[in-house]
């Protein structure tokens, strides 16, 4: 016969919307009892949870323009570059260096703060003391803590940054988020005038060397003057002694300027070294080079003949006719060196990257001014050198107070200009400004930002929700008990019924499970009665069925309950049925019609029982039944024995159905004996208890038998659970039974 006959094979097929709404409806409960907790722990955090005050200091950080790591923009680039250089800062902004400054204005603002309750994270309080005080953390302690309670965030697509700082207190927060952009701002402020620091205070110290050397000199000189007289010069040497201070002042001026400028383009070249060795070191041969090199040369010839005829005795207007031709000379050879130079520096920079563009232009311009302050100072010092032998040229009387003098002029001129320059310095210094601006300082936060207790409520209940519907799913998933129909069906199953659950069976009462009996209209009833239509349309090999085997993969599944009122559905269709308890190791079918359990079968089959002592006839008209009789070893051995066979060929005469419960088919062989003697085996299981494979199992061993098995029958079914059409189906169709049934009762009430 086919064995698939009333089933539905099909693929596996995955849950729909409703049936997965469906699985939470079946586990409302549990899901209740899993967000209930964490709900109630999410609303006691809140309330628990301290409120937290934030205040912000908004800054505007522009690109430095001719800073030392300036990137030029680059049309198409111009917000990456911007992009790039404040999340640089943003860096700068979270380094340790600024978390200490914070510490600093930290700890001296609790130190002169009258008020010790305005601070909560840089204060601990001691234990054990009744109205503690608190006390200051150490520096390293507050410098670890802040990173915990700043963000640092730039508004996408601008040069805004915002510094936000939280605190337990209103004002420490406005104090903290002030102190980052000051720290901040201080620091970019210095790196901005590092250069002109540096040139200030070479230049301070200069002016202080110069001006020791001048005391001495004017005491020398004055030591001299007591010593030997007042010595008077002639207009000749007096002449002398001021060209030549004005040349020595020049060559110290040049000298300074050779210093101050070396140390700016070392400055530069420590910097492109770090980021580009290889055009650093191009740009040193290139400033070499001989043509950029002689041009240099002759512009400080030049300048040195210029400076000679600035001092000459010739006429006036021999002198601007000489000094107009010298500077005609060099502005010719400037245009020339200027004109190289731009070839040069076009060249440089297009093979520079992006990022050092104008670091690359800087070292360009300072090494190129280092080399010209060079030649101009060799110039110099050959033109100094000239007026010293001119000095030695003078009467042996006037020598030594003609140097002195000289010397004396000499540094009264350079302490002059170090004093001009260092005064310049500072304006320049002071005047060069930072690229950050402070637009919004922190103000003291009147209202918490956090925590919001309503938004963690709602976290809370949404995330029990979410818990528990995760168990409810994972636990599905790793469920692997049959549930529904399908479960079955898509493993080529045959499902003749599906049994539903019975709520209203007497605890101890095993008589109340015969439901056909007890409640032909419940719906376990019509259940019964389906499968009893099925199982009469269907025909096996030998024709019509008239023993049935009824067993179940393993114990607690439904079995006898399955078997007495199958053979009551069989009875109530006036067709004559009889039952017979072959499960001799654990009988039960005595039970269910509170009867005894012996005499019956064993009695029988030993001779020890008349047949007519075993037939017993239940209150249901055409339902016998024959209970399991005395317990004896070898259960298999008796149920497969010659006996057992021709008592079921006596019954086939007298009957029209015999039905058999029989053990569980896994654990023992029982069932597989008795099913060679029924013409069809069925298969309880029970929805959420056996498991799939213990099902295919049972099946498999029932095949390999040859059995008439013809299919299962789904005991203890939920239509809940069917997630779908089938409780759809039977709430519809039994709800109106059972209102119609309710009205008819409730009309004969009326009536009587």
């Amino acid at each position: 016969m086919n064995n698939n006959h009333f089933s539905n094979p099909r693929e596996f097929e995955s849950k729909t919307f409703k049936e997965y709404v469906n699985l939470i409806k079946l586990n409302f409960l549990l899901i209740f009892l899993i967000s209930i907790p964490v709900l109630s722990a999410a609303i006691y955090y809140a309330i628990k949870a301290p409120d937290v005050y934030k205040s912000t200091t908004v800054l505007k950080i522009s690109k430095p323009q001719g800073g030392i790591l300036e990137s030029p923009v680059v049309p198409g680039f111009q917000d990456f570059g911007s992009d790039r250089f404040i999340a640089n800062e943003i860096e700068v902004l979270k380094s340790r260096k600024i978390k200490e400054r914070v510490a600093r204005t930290l700890i001296d603002s609790f130190t002169v703060n009258s008020n010790k309750n305005h601070y909560s994270i840089i204060v601990d309080y001691p234990k054990g003391i009744e109205n503690p005080q608190p006390f200051l953390l150490s520096k390293n302690q507050i410098i670890g803590l802040l990173a915990g309670y700043i963000s640092i965030e730039q508004k996408r697509g601008l040069d805004i940054v915002e510094i936000s700082a939280e605190s337990y207190s209103p004002y420490e927060a406005s104090l903290i988020a002030n102190a980052y952009a000051a720290a901040y701002n201080e620091i970019n402020l210095g790196f901005n005038r590092q250069a002109l620091t540096a040139i200030k205070e070479f230049l301070n110290g200069q002016k202080d060397e110069r001006l020791a050397q001048l005391s001495a000199v004017e005491e020398t000189l004055k030591n001299y003057q007591e010593e030997k007289g007042i010595v008077q010069l002639d207009e000749q040497a007096r002449a002398l002694i001021a060209q030549a201070s004005d040349a020595e002042t020049k060559l110290n001026s040049a000298k300074i300027d050779l210093t101050i400028t070396s140390k700016t383009l070392n400055q530069y070249k420590e910097e492109l070294a770090k980021q580009d060795p290889e055009i650093k070191a191009y740009i040193e041969s290139f400033a070499t080079e001989p043509y950029i090199k002689n041009l240099q040369l002759q512009i400080a010839d030049l300048q040195s003949q210029k400076d000679r005829a600035l001092v000459s005795t010739v006429t006036n207007v021999r002198k601007n006719e000489m000094i107009k031709d010298f500077d005609a000379k060099i502005d010719d050879l400037k245009q020339k060196l200027n004109n190289q130079l731009s070839v040069y520096r076009a060249g440089i920079l297009a093979r520079s990257p992006v990022e050092i563009k104008d670091l690359t232009k800087k070292v360009l311009e300072e090494e190129v001014k280092y080399q010209s302050l060079q030649a101009s100072y060799k110039k110099l010092n050959e033109f100094v050198y000239e007026y010293d032998k001119k000095m030695n040229q003078l009467p042996k009387s006037s020598i030594d107070l003609a140097r002195l003098q000289r010397e004396k002029a000499s540094n009264e001129k350079i302490y002059s200009m170090i004093e001009e320059k260092y005064q310049e310095a500072i304006i320049n210094e002071q005047s060069q400004p930072g690229n950050v601006l402070i637009i919004d300082p922190g103000i003291v936060p009147m209202n918490p930002t956090k925590p919001n207790r309503i938004l963690i409520a709602v976290i809370g209940l949404f995330l029990g929700i979410g818990l528990g519907i995760a168990f409810a799913f994972i636990r599905y998933h790793f469920d692997n008990t049959v549930k529904t129909p399908e479960d079955i069906q898509n493993r080529n199953i045959a499902v003749l019924a599906f049994i539903p659950k019975i709520k209203d069976i007497k605890k101890g009462n095993t008589y109340s499970e015969f439901i056909v009996a007890n409640k032909p209209e419940d719906k376990a009833s019509e259940a019964f009665r389906t499968l009893r239509t099925r199982i009469k349309f269907l025909r096996v090999d030998d024709g019509a069925i008239k023993v049935i085997l009824v067993t179940s993969p393993i114990a607690q599944e439904g079995k006898t309950f399955s078997t007495v009122n199958i053979g009551g559905s069989f009875a109530r269709d006036n067709y004559k049925t009889i039952l017979i308890d072959a499960d001799l190791r654990k009988p039960r079918i005595h039970n269910m019609f509170n009867d005894k359990r012996v005499p019956g079968l064993t009695d029988y089959l030993f001779g020890q029982a008349s047949f007519t002592d075993v037939l017993k006839k239940s209150r249901v008209n055409n339902l016998f039944y024959i209970t399991s009789g005395k317990i004896l070893p070898s259960p298999s051995e008796i149920v497969g024995s010659i006996q057992m066979k021709n008592l079921l060929e006596k019954l086939r005469d007298e009957y029209d159905y015999i039905i058999i419960d029989s053990p569980p088919l896994i654990p023992v062989t029982d069932a597989e004996l008795l099913a060679r003697y029924a013409d069809a085996t069925l298969l309880v299981v029970k929805a959420n208890f056996t498991e799939i494979e213990l099902i295919e199992k049972s099946v498999e061993t029932l095949k390999y038998d040859k059995t008439n098995f013809i299919g299962t029958v789904l005991n203890y079914f939920s239509y809940r659970d069917g997630y779908g059409s089938y409780y759809k189906y039977y709430h519809y169709y039994y709800g109106l039974a059972d209102k119609e049934r309710k009205h008819k009762k409730k009309s004969s009430t009326i009536s009587s």
